[in-house]
């Protein structure tokens, strides 16, 4: 298959579940957003091995195509710790770290621009199928502050740290617990690296999106953290970078780090 058949199968399959008649769009770039939306809400649950054949190639070949950025490309460093503004997903490292809800099974929102969403999106369905697995083993939501591990299919990393973030309410501020809690985020993160012997790690800014943490706060909370650990703790992690997608982020990681 080429790539458009790839996407017209994908998309065939993923309506055929659902049983309902949807309007195919007739450009790409429409119709590789409406396999983005099928993906974004299909429930987990079991998906033919073809399937996941022809979703792997599609997904992978993607994922080539973007200009991913390895450790060595990246030049704000001190000590361990590295700075960089970009997509999570380009980032060729052991591990990626994800703000997760306490479902933990990724956004439902079709085409939500979240880091959750497009984490999911990037990787493939068989990343909300092993959230699932965990959840069920779990048998409760995830706690704030808590992590968990994943392998990260379809993304240039090696494997997804989801932890799932302090959120505070519109127009309040954070609370001493809310800060404590967003420590442990970054906490737990890095344990659990280590735990896996993973070498590089790069967080996301962990609560600030919806969940509405101020952002120069929770740098300082993520940068002192992160320090703390490193400083402290035996680790196998050489670099742990902090990835910023918005200009703000990226300034006020830059003030606190160099």
């Amino acid at each position: 298959m080429d790539r458009q058949e790839q996407l017209d199968f994908l998309i065939g399959y993923l309506i055929g579940e659902r049983n309902e008649a949807i309007e195919i769009p007739q450009n790409y770039h429409d119709k590789r957003n409406l396999l983005r939306a099928l993906m974004n809400v299909r429930m987990p649950s079991e998906v033919s091995d073809e399937f996941l054949k022809v979703q792997d190639d599609f997904l992978t070949q993607e994922t080539l195509n973007k200009d991913l950025t390895s450790v060595e490309d990246i030049g704000e460093v001190n000590g361990k710790i590295m700075l960089w503004q970009g997509d999570i997903t380009t980032l060729k490292v052991d591990g990626i770290v994800n703000a997760a809800n306490s479902k933990l099974l990724g956004c439902f929102v079709p085409l939500h621009n979240c880091i959750d969403n497009v984490i999911h999106s990037a990787s493939g369905l068989q990343l909300r199928e092993e959230c699932n697995r965990i959840m069920e083993m779990q048998d409760g939501d995830e706690e704030v502050g808590k992590a968990k591990i994943t392998s990260a299919y379809n993304l240039p990393s090696k494997y997804v740290i989801h932890t799932v973030g302090p959120a505070i309410p519109q127009g309040l501020k954070p609370s001493k617990n809310d800060c404590e809690s967003l420590v442990n985020c970054y906490r737990s993160c890095l344990e659990i690296a280590t735990s896996n012997n993973l070498e590089s790690l790069a967080f996301c800014c962990i609560s600030t999106g919806v969940f509405n943490f101020p952002q120069k706060l929770a740098a300082e909370i993520a940068v002192r953290t992160v320090k703390d650990y490193l400083d402290l703790n035996e680790t196998t992690l050489k670099n742990v970078i902090f990835d910023v997608f918005s200009d703000d982020d990226y300034l006020i990681y830059k003030n606190l780090l160099f």
